[in-house]
């Protein structure tokens, strides 16, 4: 994954809510297009070592401008969560909350192409899943997975 350094924006396992278990894994990573990306996923180590059988790929942009390693809550302050908002449609949460401090990572999530909203991705510092929730328009999404997530790798 070294190889990918310049390029990566986040990256670090999902785990149970007692944080023992690893359940996944998220890469945000700025490749060239989506043959890189497929590659990328695909030949990731743990995938590779059969530690999860499904990958979900998908185009996201950096609201933020930054990496996780700029985030000025460091990677040890605090709970995370991976928020995932699925949707179709008008898009929604475009828009940097005014509370970006306890944003890791923000953006929507598009098409292959690009030009269709299927969502929006955050990795935010928050108490708990029902805070974490809450930085999305709830009743916009048709669903909204909330995952336990930690910093992972090197800068």
């Amino acid at each position: 994954m070294d190889r990918f350094s310049k390029g990566m924006i986040a990256r670090g396992p999902t785990l149970t809510s007692d944080g023992a278990t690893a359940t996944g894994s998220v890469h945000i990573v700025d490749l060239p297009n989506p043959a890189a990306a497929r590659a990328f996923a695909f030949d990731e180590p743990n995938y590779q070592a059969g530690v999860y059988r499904d990958v979900l790929l998908r185009r996201w942009r950096n609201l933020l401008g930054r990496t996780m390693w700029d985030f000025p809550g460091g990677p040890t302050e605090g709970r995370r969560f991976l928020v995932l908002g699925l949707g179709s449609g008008e898009a929604v949460d475009l828009a940097v909350l005014p509370n970006r401090d306890e944003l890791i990572a923000y953006g929507p999530l598009l098409s292959d192409d690009g030009n269709a909203w299927l969502g929006t991705a955050l990795l935010v510092r928050a108490t708990d899943p029902d805070h974490a929730r809450r930085f999305l328009t709830a009743e916009r999404y048709a669903d909204i997975e909330i995952h336990y997530w930690q910093f992972g790798g090197r800068s």
